[in-house]
């Protein structure tokens, strides 16, 4: 029996938050991949900065929705007082959000945006601009002539989606002479990325170059050039950055990425809500930036510090 009371009082103890720190629930799409762990990084500065407890936990994949709208229930019962949330599914996670907001607890929509207008703040990526960026970088690189193909993320991911088309607009009315010869999803598998990749090799021999919107696909597609040993034959531009993508952009099976700020996604995720509780009211989109990085670009302190790529060396 005392036991029991122990516990109770534990998990009360858990759901009140305690008299101390404000809880801020930042809830990624997933917890696996390079860029959620650089948002993470950025979270956990702006919480020790800002003085709050940042409670960071998500599912281990992309494609996990229900599991993510479980975490987001947990946190609504836990009532923690802002929630910082990338939605897998922009219409999946509506009902979890509304439920959310509805019970009083600001949150902020970070990432991939949600088909709802209930949140407070989005902070993101411009991602069609990232999408027209990629356009042109890989338009460049291939002479602006040829057939290229489109490795797509996962089926209702808004970020992806918005990079998605803002290639295929800017390739329909700036490149006339450059044709989308073949669209497939990795669904944020490697290995399905890869097999994409290869479907795309081996279907279009001509072929000069791939976008690839993500970094599970960015990854197959390197790995599938690197097979067939299409180096500076097949022109790949991908988006996002890891180890493993930084080395292929060394030895060239990358020629270019498209890379985003994940940091500061996860510390202004954080920072916006604890405007809101401080009294203030933070703007309802923020839109950041992204860039180029080419392999002689990565020496540079800027592109060094954007990649956190002294931090993995320490």
């Amino acid at each position: 029996m005392r036991r029991s009371w122990i516990l109770l009082a534990v998990l009360l103890a858990g759901c009140a938050g305690g008299p101390g720190k404000k809880q801020i629930a930042v809830i990624p799409k997933a917890t696996s991949h390079v860029f959620w762990i650089a948002v993470q990084t950025g979270a956990m500065a702006a919480g020790k900065e800002l003085g709050v407890e940042v409670l960071w936990n998500g599912p281990s994949s992309e494609t996990e929705y229900s599991r993510q709208i479980q975490i987001v229930d947990s946190m609504v019962a836990r009532r923690v007082d802002g929630i910082a949330i990338a939605a897998a599914e922009r219409k999946a996670l509506v009902q979890a959000v509304e439920r959310a907001v509805d019970a009083g607890i600001p949150v902020t929509v970070f990432d991939s945006g949600l088909d709802s207008e209930k949140y407070m703040t989005f902070v993101a990526t411009n991602n069609v601009e990232g999408g027209k960026i990629a356009a042109r970088e890989l338009a460049r690189l291939i002479g602006n002539e040829g057939s290229v193909a489109l490795l797509m993320h996962a089926p209702g991911s808004q970020s992806t989606m918005d990079r998605e088309k803002g290639f295929e607009d800017t390739m329909a009315a700036e490149f006339p002479n450059i044709k989308i010869v073949a669209r497939q999803f990795s669904q944020s598998d490697r290995a399905k990325g890869r097999a994409a990749a290869e479907n795309f090799l081996a279907a279009n021999p001509g072929l000069k170059g791939i976008f690839a919107s993500a970094e599970p696909g960015s990854v197959g597609a390197s790995l599938a050039i690197k097979a067939r040993e299409l180096q500076n034959k097949v022109m790949l531009v991908g988006f996002d950055s890891s180890d493993g993508l930084i080395e292929d952009l060394k030895e060239g099976s990358i020629d270019a990425l498209v890379v985003q700020d994940p940091f500061k996604i996860g510390y202004e995720s954080v920072r916006t809500i604890v405007e809101k509780l401080g009294g203030k009211e933070p703007p309802k989109r923020m839109d950041l930036s992204a860039r180029v990085v080419h392999k002689e670009d990565l020496e540079q302190a800027e592109i060094r510090k954007l990649l956190l790529l002294d931090q993995k060396k320490n």
